[in-house]
């Protein structure tokens, strides 16, 4: 196996970190990028990795990070686009800033570094760029509308990319995990009471608050670890022809295929009937 030079973002927790420790344990050069370059990313320090405090909403950051790489290895063979934010109220509530911003993390910052790193891929013939969506990259459920709109977003600009670049030997892979056991959505019932706790769609926000902070015994122990989709990545990095999506994680492929196999009105009944129902 060739060792690879790797960008990946959202490096200090959750999918991010374990694909950054997963890619530098099997051998690859890793820089970890993350807004906050805390004690966590000490672990991929000290198994070798390098760390870059990156904002990626920000151009400056955004370049520096991939001027830093370039300047100290020459090329970059691997993006993974993982940087996320979420944002969970009605679409009626949820002010429109929060969903732009939520936009430029989740969409346009994994646009502009891909901007920034095909031209050598190009030049190379080969790289691969892994933009790590979810399964709400193709269904949707309520009160996060923007999220989903962002996933959806992202699927679609890969897919074009995919088309754009297969030509000069880039591979474009989405990676679309389940329910993962991370901290992602930590503000998830925080968020829903503040957004839509006290307006029209009260008793559905406060539903899915309670479902949030339900015991880890009743809901996080089916949960997927993270380093399950990291070896996912790996394997999709490593691979000389990798698949253009890979579904991953608890509940993934399950609530994918119901979404295909029911019409639109079924599969909104199976999804919003537990929370419009009386409040317990």
């Amino acid at each position: 196996m060739v060792a690879k030079v790797c960008l990946v973002t959202g490096a200090s927790s959750g999918i991010g970190h374990a694909t950054a420790l997963e890619l530098l344990h099997a051998g690859h050069f890793v820089y970890g990028a993350a807004r906050r370059v805390h004690r966590m990313m000490a672990k991929l320090r000290d198994a070798g990795g390098r760390t870059l405090p990156v904002d990626v909403t920000k151009e400056e950051d955004l370049k520096r990070a991939v001027d830093t790489v370039l300047d100290e290895c020459g090329r970059i063979d691997v993006l993974v686009n993982n940087a996320g934010a979420v944002v969970h109220g009605a679409v009626e509530d949820t002010p429109l800033a929060m969903a732009r911003d939520l936009f430029e993390v989740n969409v346009f910052a994994a646009a502009r570094l891909a901007q920034l790193v095909l031209p050598g891929m190009r030049q190379r013939g080969s790289g691969t760029i892994v933009n790590v969506s979810s399964i709400g990259g193709e269904v949707a459920f309520p009160l996060g509308a923007w999220y989903y709109a962002s996933k959806h977003a992202l699927e679609a600009f890969s897919d074009t990319l995919r088309m754009e670049t297969a030509q000069f030997g880039v591979d474009v892979v989405v990676v679309q995990p389940g329910i993962i056991r991370t901290d992602f959505e930590a503000g998830t019932a925080r968020q829903l009471r503040e957004i839509s706790g006290g307006g029209a769609y009260r008793e559905m926000a406060a539903a899915m608050a309670r479902a949030a902070e339900a015991p880890v015994g009743d809901r996080g122990d089916q949960a997927t670890d993270p380093g399950v989709v990291a070896t996912t990545i790996r394997e999709a990095v490593e691979s000389d022809r990798p698949e253009t999506r890979y579904v991953v994680g608890w509940q993934a492929e399950a609530l994918l295929q119901l979404n295909r196999s029911l019409s639109d009105r079924e599969f909104d009944a199976r999804i919003t009937g537990p929370l419009t129902g009386p409040l317990t």
